[in-house]
């Protein structure tokens, strides 16, 4: 009887022991296991199209008045006054350059250094300071103001005012889509709304598709957009397909005989190939109903070197048609335009200085120059 009840005590023991192992081993593989975007579910294959440092709720959308959006002229006029009050690195290299009675070469050194800093880009630093030291040298800079002209010709012409900045609606065939890409964080959700909203102004029927299905905050947020401007957001079930969203987006336009459907698409990881393999999917899916009139891509300006990285990348996958350049505020470096449209051969189309609704304006090359010159 004794030798039973120790067996049976001893059982009992071993499978206490036993169950406590494998509450611990679940809980430490329940800590380390990756989370959904992190590098180790990636690395894996899984199929996740964010990155995790994406914010769960969205973006305010800023309030909205009943009078129509700034035309582009104010705009620009405004934007460009901001930009010349800014502090960014370009600007004081112009001023100091501009300031000096004599240009030695140590000041076309620390010019030539502040270009580079400001992420104009080796190249286009060179030619500018090449084509700045042959004018000045027969002119000279004795007269500021003539100076100051020999100075904003050539950046206008590094900026190059011919290339077609047209933001371009007219199809054979169905809607013009336009489709926003760019990685995580760069402001497509809110670029989106800020083009419709300017495109409704102007008197075009638009329709919205939230094609970035993984996270729904960013299908609230552009929610928000088309329900303040009046038009109607195309959105599936959290985790959806894509590509799907967007097709149900273009044909419910084509149906409905809708002028322009604006296509959200999911922050991409620019290093990531399956994420970026199914960006392609997304286009071609689209081109079923209607062609894909504009690809833009949405850029940080404050990013400088890594948003060239992610403009080539992008540029290889998307068909991209223009650039969307946000954040070039007194904390980023103007640079970036040149170097950005000379690594695609595509425009800027598009610059935000701001959060406000009205603070997206066309790209003007002459205006952009005027405001780094302070002018």
């Amino acid at each position: 009887m004794d030798v039973i009840f120790w067996y049976i005590l001893a059982g009992i023991a071993l499978a206490f022991i036993a169950a406590t192992v494998i509450v611990m081993v679940s809980n430490h593989r329940a800590r380390h296991a990756p989370a959904l975007g992190d590098e180790a579910a990636l690395e894996a294959g899984a199929d996740v199209p964010t990155d995790s440092a994406e914010p769960a709720e969205p973006a305010p959308v800023p309030p909205l008045s009943a009078a129509p959006p700034e035309s582009p002229a104010t705009r620009l006029a405004r934007l460009r006054k901001r930009l010349s009050s800014s502090n960014n690195a370009l600007a004081r290299g112009l001023a100091n350059l501009l300031a000096a009675d004599r240009i030695s070469a140590a000041t076309w050194e620390d010019f030539e250094a502040t270009l580079i800093a400001s992420d104009l880009g080796v190249g286009p630093t060179t030619a500018l300071v090449t084509a700045l030291k042959s004018r000045l040298a027969i002119d000279g800079v004795s007269d500021p103001a003539k100076a100051r002209d020999v100075l904003r010709s050539e950046l206008v012409s590094l900026v190059n005012p011919d290339l077609d900045r047209t933001l371009h609606l007219t199809t054979a065939d169905g809607p013009a889509v336009v489709m926003l890409v760019g990685v995580n964080g760069t402001g497509k959700t809110t670029t989106v709304g800020k083009i419709a909203r300017d495109l409704v102004a102007s008197g075009q029927t638009v329709l919205l598709g939230a094609a970035d299905t993984f996270r729904a905050a960013a299908a609230d947020q552009l929610t928000t957009w088309g329900d303040r401007i009046g038009v109607e957001t195309v959105r599936g079930a959290e985790g959806a397909d894509p590509a799907s969203v967007a097709f149900d987006a273009v044909r419910t336009a084509k149906d409905r005989g809708v002028d322009v459907v604006l296509i959200d698409t999911a922050g991409r990881l620019h290093n990531k190939a399956n994420l970026m393999d199914e960006l392609g999917k997304v286009k071609r899916v689209i081109e079923k109903v209607a062609p894909v009139a504009e690809t833009l891509l949405v850029i940080d300006a404050t990013t400088g070197q890594n948003g060239l990285v992610q403009a080539r990348v992008f540029a290889e996958v998307a068909d991209v048609t223009g650039i969307v350049l946000t954040k070039l505020d007194g904390s980023a470096k103007g640079g970036i335009v040149v170097a950005v449209q000379q690594e695609l051969g595509v425009p800027v189309k598009f610059i935000g200085l701001g959060e406000g609704a009205d603070d997206l304006a066309p790209f003007d090359a002459e205006g952009f120059v005027d405001g780094l010159l302070g002018q």
